[in-house]
């Protein structure tokens, strides 16, 4: 039979490795208890997890580069979304397949908000082009302007706080430096547009991503291309949209990387505009970890392409930090 001390030297090793177990298992475990938030887009999942930082995992269902208007999340979906303390999309009938199986599988106690209808009322919604009062679907494109991406942030900070409100501070220091950040994005953009010569302050763009955005700068929306069932425009279509680019006399249309389109290409050449198809509304640039796959990169993108290509100066833009400010060292 072991003695005591036989048995005490036996257990010290016994012990560090149970050590090394938990702590391993401790890691998984901080993972997993962080707060779950799933969303559709990839512009939301950044607003959320600037405002959330180390205390939530975010889970986006709508893959980068794909039409965020008719994507319809895989049967695997309902798994997150049932796990999920918090649902956060975009609404204004943007996603309605995700809608619907939040609705469906998510949890009685899980918060589910909706930020578009938040974030601004009936009255100030934008009907258009690619989204007719007559379908009753308001163009819901609002994180394309800084100061609406803002609101959501805030919407976020506030629905944090209810389902976690230990990190309460944290959700306010966070949310104030993006909502920050942005501020002065949106200070950046203004000095960038103004100098596009006034006759030029025109947008036709593939699909109606910039209403709420184009106003706040002075720019007016002029058209777009697509339809509002997502089809291609009818030649008919296509001749009033190459009357409205002649008559307006802009230099450039705009395209986007999700909708590439023939279409655009021949309305540019007949109306005799340079086609600049790099345009995104909810395709960030990078991947997912990279530093610049931010939301506010991406609006720094297109306004530097928009800027550029109608005439103006896009320097009010150069160096401004697009990373996230959540993260340590991202506060200049």
């Amino acid at each position: 039979m072991l003695g005591y001390r036989a048995l005490g030297w036996l257990f010290v090793p016994l012990l560090l490795v149970c050590l090394a177990l938990a702590g391993c298992g401790g890691a998984v475990d901080e993972r997993e208890e962080r707060l779950l938030v799933v969303t559709s887009i990839a512009p939301l999942r950044s607003i959320i997890e600037n405002v959330g930082g180390e205390r939530i995992r975010v889970v986006s269902l709508v893959p980068e580069g794909v039409n965020s208007h008719t994507y319809e999340p895989p049967p695997s979906a309902a798994a997150e979304l049932a796990r999920a303390e918090l649902i956060v999309l975009n609404g204004l009938n943007l996603e309605l397949p995700a809608l619907e199986m939040a609705e469906a599988n998510r949890d009685d106690e899980a918060l589910l908000i909706l930020l578009g209808d938040a974030a601004v009322t009936p009255e100030e919604y934008v009907y258009d082009f690619s989204f007719p009062l007559s379908e009753g679907n308001p163009n819901p494109h609002l994180w394309t302007a800084p100061h609406l991406a803002a609101v959501y942030a805030e919407l976020v900070r506030d629905a944090l706080i209810e389902i976690d409100p230990a990190g309460a501070v944290v959700y306010r220091a966070n949310s104030e430096r993006f909502t920050e950040r942005l501020g002065r994005l949106d200070t950046a953009i203004a000095e960038a547009t103004a100098t596009i010569p006034s006759a030029q302050r025109k947008l036709l763009t593939y699909h109606d991503s910039f209403p709420y955005f184009a106003p706040r700068y002075g720019l007016e929306v002029i058209g777009a291309v697509q339809p509002s069932d997502f089809s291609e425009p009818s030649a008919a279509e296509v001749a009033d949209l190459i009357r409205q680019v002649r008559e307006a006399g802009v230099p450039a249309i705009f395209g986007s990387e999700v909708f590439p389109s023939e279409v655009l290409e021949t309305i540019a050449e007949e109306a005799g505009a340079v086609q600049v198809s790099t345009l995104s509304d909810d395709d960030l640039p990078g991947a997912a970890g990279d530093l610049e796959n931010t939301l506010i990169a991406m609006l720094v993108e297109n306004v530097r392409t928009l800027t550029v290509a109608l005439g103006g100066d896009a320097s009010a833009l150069d160096d401004f930090d697009v990373r996230d400010t959540w993260r340590p060292n991202s506060s200049r």
